[in-house]
Order: C-alpha cells, then sequence, then structure tokens
C-alpha cells in the first residue's frame, strides 16, 4: 500500500517538544519534517508533563516567556506540509483538567484548516493520552522514545497511569532505544523499533570544513565539548567537575541551556556557551578536539537513546563517554570511562592523538533520518491494513471497520 493508498490523509503529532524554542534536532522533529513530504503534519507543540516551578526552576521566567510566544503564533505552515500548533492549555494536573474541555476541539479544527479529515494520531507527549478518545482517528501511534515518567517535577504514578493508557490503546509503539522496548516488547500489541537518526551530510560536511563560530575564538588550546541541554536528569555534575580539575590544560566548552543551579562550576578552564540554534551545532561540535557525554546512571539515561552520539560521531571527533545501554553496536567507535579518572585519561589520549573512529560515513549512511522515516512511513500505512481501522473524520464521530480479508 502506498501513501497515496493509505487509510489515512495526515498525521496529527501531539508532540514532545515545541517547534519554536526546542533544538529541532529531535526525534519527532526530524521524523514528522520528512513524514509531511508524504502526507499533511499538524505538529501540536507540547502541553507539558510538569508545572514550573518559581521555587525549584533556575528557568521558571524563561519557560514562562518562551511558552507565551510560542502560543501567541497559534497555527503555522512552518514549511510545507508541515503545520505547528500551540494550543491554548496549561501545564501540571489542575491545568490539564481545566483545559481538557477545550483543546480537543482546538486541535479538530487546526488539523481541518491543515486539510486533515482522516488522520493517524502520533501520540509522544503522555498529557495527551486523553485526547485519543476525542480525536477521531483511523490509527494510533505511540512515540516512546523517553521515559517520561522518570522526568524530574513529573508525578510518576500520574505519567506512569497516562503510559500505562496509551500502550494500551497504540496500533503501533515505536522505540528508539533497544533497551526499553526489550523491556515493553509484551505490554504493546505492535512494536518497532528505530534507533535516533542523523542529519549525515550537516555533520559531515560540518566536520571537514571546521567552520569556527565567532564566540570560540579566544578558546585556546586543547577543546572538549559537551552539546546538549545540562539538565540533572542526564548530566553528571560531579563527575564533570572531577573530570575538570584533573585537566587543567585543557578548556571544556558547554554549548546547551543549563538548568543547574547557578555557581555549580566556576572552574576557569569551563566556558558556558549557552543554548544555539540546530543550523550552527554541527559547527560547534566540529570546532572541538574532543567531545564528550557524562551521562549519570538515571532510569532517564537507561531508556535513551541520545541523538548526539551519532551526530558526533559523523564530524569526526574522538568521542569519550560513560556507559549506557544504547551504546551497544556502536562501543568500538568511542571510549568508555565509568570513573573520573579513566574519563580524564581518555580525554587526555584523544586530544594527544587528535583523531575520531575513522572509516564511519558508510556506516552511518544507512542511519540517516531520511532512511529511518522511510521505514516509518511503511510501518505507519502497515499498522491501518489489517486488524481493526477505524474510519474517521474530525468534523465527526470514529467508527470501527473490520476489514474482511
Amino acid at each position: 500500500m502506498s501513501a497515496a493508498e493509505a487509510p489515512f490523509d495526515g498525521i496529527v503529532c501531539i508532540g514532545g517538544e515545541d517547534w519554536w524554542y526546542h533544538n529541532r534536532g529531535h526525534f519527532d522533529f526530524q521524523i514528522m519534517r520528512r513524514l509531511a513530504k508524504r502526507w499533511p503534519v499538524l505538529f501540536v507543540n507540547s502541553l507539558g508533563v510538569r508545572m514550573p516551578s518559581l521555587r525549584h526552576d533556575r528557568m521558571f521566567a524563561q519557560r514562562i516567556v518562551r511558552k507565551l510566544k510560542s502560543l501567541s503564533r497559534g497555527l503555522v505552515e512552518a514549511e510545507p506540509g508541515f503545520w505547528v500548533f500551540s494550543p491554548m492549555v496549561a501545564p501540571g494536573r489542575a491545568g490539564q483538567m481545566l483545559s481538557a474541555w477545550a483543546l480537543a476541539p482546538q486541535i479538530r479544527l487546526a488539523a481541518r484548516r491543515a486539510g486533515i479529515r482522516r488522520p493517524l494520531l502520533w501520540m509522544h507527549c503522555p498529557a495527551g493520552a486523553g485526547l485519543v478518545a476525542q480525536i477521531p482517528h483511523v490509527a494510533m501511534v505511540m512515540q516512546r522514545t523517553d521515559r517520561f515518567e522518570a522526568f524530574p517535577e513529573a508525578d510518576p504514578a500520574e505519567v506512569g497511569s497516562q503510559i500505562a493508557s496509551l500502550k494500551e490503546q497504540a496500533d503501533l509503539v515505536i522505540y528508539a532505544a533497544p533497551h526499553l522496548e526489550a523491556e515493553e516488547r509484551g505490554q504493546v500489541a505492535k512494536s518497532l523499533l528505530v534507533t535516533h537518526g542523523v542529519d549525515l551530510e550537516r555533520f559531515l560536511d560540518a566536520g571537514m570544513a571546521r567552520r569556527e563560530p565567532a564566540d570560540m575564538a579566544g578558546i585556546t588550546g586543547p577543546r572538549v565539548g559537551f552539546i546538549g541541554g545540562i539538565d540533572r536528569h542526564t548530566f553528571d555534575p560531579e563527575l564533570f567537575l572531577d573530570v575538570v580539575a584533573r585537566l587543567p590544560d585543557h578548556q571544556f566548552v558547554m554549548v546547551g541551556a543549563c538548568s543547574l543551579p547557578d555557581g555549580w562550576c566556576s572552574a576557569p578552564n569551563v566556558h558556558f556557551l549557552g543554548r544555539k540554534p540546530y543550523d550552527v551545532v554541527a559547527d560547534y561540535m566540529a570546532a572541538m578536539d574532543a567531545l564528550i557525554m557524562p551521562w549519570n546512571r538515571s532510569d532517564w539515561i537507561k531508556a535513551c537513546n541520545p541523538i548526539k552520539l551519532k551526530e558526533y560521531l559523523a564530524v569526526g571527533r574522538p568521542v569519550i563517554t560513560t556507559d549506557f545501554p544504547a551504546l551497544d553496536g556502536w562501543r568500538d567507535t568511542v571510549r568508555v570511562a565509568d570513573d573520573a579518572a579513566t574519563f580524564a585519561m581518555w580525554i587526555r589520549e584523544a586530544t594527544s592523538l587528535g583523531v575520531g573512529a575513522s572509516g564511519l560515513s558508510e556506516r552511518l549512511a544507512a542511519q540517516t533520518w531520511d532512511a529511518k522515516s522511510a521505514e516509518i512511513a511503511a510501518a505507519l500505512v502497515d499498522c491501518c491494513g489489517s486488524g481493526d481501522a477505524r474510519t474517521a473524520d474530525v468534523a465527526g464521530h470514529a467508527t470501527m471497520r473490520r476489514q474482511v480479508a
């Protein structure tokens, strides 16, 4: 069955991020932008799994301001066929209860404006679990690429209940981490493992061109880079600070938003450059002599498949990381350390030799986001082609149809 013959005429994606301010390297952004070349896509910006806290969240004001800016945009066709919608919704349990009556009608109207009448419903954000019963759909796919119940400030019981509901109702559950897919295989009707991809040409080109960002010009000496969010549920600050202290002659460059408390790091050889647009992230990676992933041992990391792994490898710089399950299949391409002494040793060796793993371009060629989206597109059509399928129109009500061979 081709895309044109699919029983759905578009995709409504309840996203886990916000298009207007999150890094556009995320799985759902990468896949939806490509699926939009086959079907119209309505990407609904994240509904949120936590309530921002003025007391405990150093980014409280920033989160509120950026969300208000996102809400002000409404419905926008950001790229041909790729529509982005920021519905009026409040975070947290109380906010979800207050806005539940209005959320589904907003999404149904936005879908119609995007030309979608018989949607496939793609669920990433657990807070949207209640929408499954309120938005008529041909099939429902769950994106399980993060263990949201391990997210800081989320209510594990509430989020766990939402996730269980989604898994029970999903026609297909898509995983990115082999460890999590294996753990939950018996809990879902059908699963598909699609590890994270890479925008290969972008990162290969950056690695060869080595275009130095202007704000790195004054940082001399061996540069050790971390690119991504600096958050407690993923990043190990104690390990990092120990490594930094062992390498005073190395410069550590941190590119990404930081939610750790003010003053957590005052080392003179650590430079915080802040969050950068996705379009220039590859240039920052390529400007480093080594790239690091000092992950902690949280349940989040155990269940994740970091996108930056293949991006790091594509730019061709040495990679030093702590261990995590999704390294399986790529361990020969990185240096793995479980303590600060070993981590520092590997960094010193890597910056002395100045080379990363070789011959990876062919190996990474099968890992592009284009290849991943093609695999997913086929799976979406397939999950609508057998068993129970729903006929749906976002302007009306869903009914069930038993397909007869």
